[in-house]
């Protein structure tokens, strides 16, 4: 699946749009590389996302092409998440 299709399906990042920018700007990585909104995600990955200040290290748990809103978050393993980033994540 596409970088940046994950982040909104996984709801880390609410809008597409939002996520292929982030990806597109040099804020995200795949395992260490910087990646690009078609980059494929797979199983097992740990992407990184900097949004100013503001870090999240997240493993991908699941690749599904659609979830509802209640399992997005079995989707991901949180591994390092700044406390604004949960705070405006969850506005």
């Amino acid at each position: 699946m596409r970088l940046d299709k994950y982040l909104k399906v996984s709801r880390i990042i609410k809008r597409r749009t939002v996520a292929k920018e982030a990806c597109d700007g040099g804020r995200v990585t795949i395992n260490g590389k910087l990646a690009k909104a078609g980059n494929e995600v797979k199983e097992n990955d740990v992407l990184e996302i900097r949004f100013g200040s503001r870090l999240g290290r997240y493993e991908v748990v699941q690749v599904k092409e659609t979830v509802r809103k209640e399992e997005a978050a079995e989707m991901y393993r949180v591994l390092q998440e700044d406390p604004s980033t949960l705070e405006e994540r969850n506005r």
